[in-house]
């Protein structure tokens, strides 16, 4: 079946480009295009579409709280999509229930595998704006590292985390490699233990 998909995005071309590219993959079904985040939100607690997309400008701090609206009506999934995101926003929307920050310089294809994933109920951050947003305290990785070991976290392959850092499976391996050494940890599975019991990933 087709996943529902609701865009919101006040900007008349962009809401027509992300509306008309949805459109092209038949495992989409564009439900609604509002250019408003209240008529999105009534739009969305109505018809229950499976994800509601909010496009916003970094000055457009409405569409964090709209974008948690929609993540409380039952069956409902929000994602925000933007050219950059700032700090608060990332910290916000980490600690809450929205489903997913995606830039908009991500290939479609990416963009596409996000609002599956948010379909299936994962949720979609960029590791590394994620690390760089919330910190990483006295952590003595990288925020390289860092994104490699918050991407094995997920459940990617060597081979998935270089095709999304644009790496070699070589380098990825050494990142790892290094991530074992500077916890001092038994092996991956030991470092996620301890980045996560630390709060780093």
């Amino acid at each position: 079946m087709a996943i529902d998909v609701l865009v919101s995005d006040v900007l008349h071309l962009s809401r027509f480009a992300l509306t008309a590219l949805l459109a092209q993959e038949d495992e989409f079904r564009v439900v609604g295009s509002m250019s408003n985040y209240l008529d999105a939100v009534e739009f969305a607690e109505l018809h229950r579409p499976d994800v509601v997309i909010i496009s916003f400008q970094r000055e457009e701090s409405d569409a964090v709280a709209f974008a948690e609206k929609v993540a409380s009506v039952p069956g409902c999934r929000s994602m925000l999509l933007a050219t950059s995101f700032t700090r608060p926003v990332v910290r916000r929307a980490f600690a809450g229930e929205i489903a997913g920050l995606v830039q908009r310089d991500v290939p479609p294809r990416q963009f596409f595998d996000a609002i599956r994933r948010v379909h299936l109920g994962e949720r979609v951050f960029d590791a590394e704006l994620t690390v760089a947003a919330l910190g990483n305290g006295d952590c003595p990785l990288t925020p390289r590292e860092l994104s490699v070991l918050t991407y094995v976290y997920q459940g990617d392959t060597v081979g998935e985390i270089a095709a999304r850092l644009r790496l070699s499976d070589g380098t990825v391996r050494n990142y790892l490699s290094s991530v074992v050494a500077k916890l001092s940890a038994r092996n991956r599975i030991d470092a996620l233990r301890i980045a996560r019991e630390s709060h780093w990933i």
